[in-house]
């Protein structure tokens, strides 16, 4: 009895220290930025010029957010960052995927060495200069569509290590079976590949959104004209359009209306990545 008493407070107690480290690590780095984020949207001007963590004195939230979405272009970038993010990030789970199941099955050198440089792409530094000669070439420079097709090949790289990793440990037998039945290569990636890799696509749709819909760099310099700027783009003409200093209570406000649909739709996908990784495990 006591052996399995002493047996069963062990992994309790591993499991409470692991949940007291990421206490102390969120507390310092996510919860107290979030509430310094959140609480001086809600001051005034003067009071969140001090960028205290302290209760709003006096109550500006309203005037805040409204000013915002009034003046600070709110809806016009919402709007271009969704009709940039949405096909973007759907492309590349599209077309990542596909690259990857065939770097994973193929023998070949040369598409080995391809595989090797699409994942090289996630630590290689941008090259925005080639990509703004590239795309000026193509009548494409200034444009969303020009802008779209550099976020996507920029991020393809990240779906195409996560995926094809993971379909090297799928058994090949299945999808042999599958050819001499009948079946095409559209019809086996669309009928067991692509369900296979729900868990992998879901986890790689979290880090692309977050990516995707955070990208500054390329949109400052890929992107012309205010009608086609993005949430960043936005915050940024927004913060520094002010000639009297950065208005904090309004840029902190702004921050917060911009992470809003990140956060909303990360938790969504954080329910099926964690419900895909949970019935992967009880299959296998």
């Amino acid at each position: 009895m006591t052996g399995t008493a002493v047996g069963v407070r062990h992994p309790r107690l591993r499991t409470g220290a692991r949940y007291l480290l990421l206490i102390l690590f969120a507390v310092p780095w996510i919860v107290l930025p979030f509430w310094l984020l959140l609480v001086n949207s809600f001051k005034t001007e003067g009071d969140a010029s001090v960028l205290s963590m302290s209760w709003p004195l006096h109550w500006n939230a309203g005037a805040n957010y409204s000013t915002v979405i009034d003046q600070g272009s709110y809806v016009v970038g919402l709007r271009n960052s969704a009709l940039v993010a949405v096909p973007t990030i759907l492309a590349v789970l599209l077309f990542g995927s596909m690259a990857a199941w065939s770097y994973a099955r193929s023998t070949s050198r040369s598409l080995r060495f391809a595989y090797y440089g699409s994942a090289l792409s996630i630590v290689l530094p941008p090259a925005i200069i080639p990509t703004i000669y590239v795309l000026t070439q193509f009548g494409l420079n200034g444009s969303r569509l020009g802008y779209m097709l550099t976020v996507a090949g920029t991020r393809l790289g990240v779906v195409v290590f996560l995926a094809a990793g993971f379909i090297r440990t799928l058994p090949v037998d299945f999808e042999e079976a599958a050819e001499i039945d009948g079946a095409g290569r559209w019809q086996i990636y669309r009928r067991m590949i692509l369900p296979l890799l729900a868990p992998i696509l879901f986890t790689g749709a979290v880090m692309l959104i977050i990516s995707v819909w955070n990208d500054f760099y390329f949109a400052l310099f890929l992107l012309q004209g205010s009608d086609r700027a993005t949430l960043p783009l936005t915050l940024f003409q927004f913060a520094s359009s002010s000639t009297h200093g950065v208005r904090w209570n309004l840029v902190f406000a702004h921050v917060v209306l911009t992470s809003l649909p990140l956060l909303a739709v990360y938790g969504v996908l954080q329910r099926r990545v964690l419900g895909g990784f949970t019935e992967g495990g009880v299959t296998g």
